[in-house]
């Protein structure tokens, strides 16, 4: 597997992997699938400063994605960030979000501008889970029925992890 700086060629890709959790699952609380053409700004705020987008490609097939992302708008914030893995529902279980989060976190560490990464989990997730408590993540805080999807009040989990 091979771990690159994500291309605006991949962005169809990272759409539809994107898209499969929020018509199928609960990683993400968006409702509506997105649009490559939706997804073009969350695209191009990426790959800056301390926010990075990194795809996993096996095969030259793109299989999954991380980035790091602002954690809030306000400048005080910007030594946090935000972490995302994705992976395509065919390569989970195969180690790929474990690959992302060890470059990613890596990434992170190497980076001067970056002090904390934050992920926001929805409850229930426990692949998520799992997979940032391997990486050192603290458990943070629940907050409960923070939203609604596929008719049922869902929680989220703050986690956090210090990388200097």
């Amino acid at each position: 597997m091979e771990i690159r700086m994500a291309k605006i060629e991949d962005l169809p890709k990272l759409t539809e992997i994107y898209n499969y959790e929020v018509v199928h699952g609960i990683s993400t609380l968006d409702l509506h699938a997105k649009t490559v053409e939706d997804r073009k700004e969350w695209f191009y705020a990426h790959n800056i400063n301390n926010h990075p987008l990194y795809v996993a490609v096996i095969d030259d097939e793109v299989v999954g994605y991380c980035s790091l992302s602002p954690y809030r708008e306000k400048e005080a914030y910007r030594t946090t960030v935000e972490i995302s893995i994705y992976v395509d529902i065919h390569h989970r279980g195969k180690h790929v979000a474990t690959e992302l989060m060890e470059f990613i976190v890596d990434w992170a560490i190497k980076d001067p501008s970056t002090y904390n990464i934050v992920s926001v989990i929805t409850s229930g997730n426990q692949a998520s889970v799992r997979l940032h408590e391997k990486f050192n993540f603290i458990f943070a805080g629940r907050i409960p029925n923070v939203g609604m999807k596929f008719n049922e009040f869902l929680s989220i989990d703050n986690y956090y992890r210090i990388v200097k």
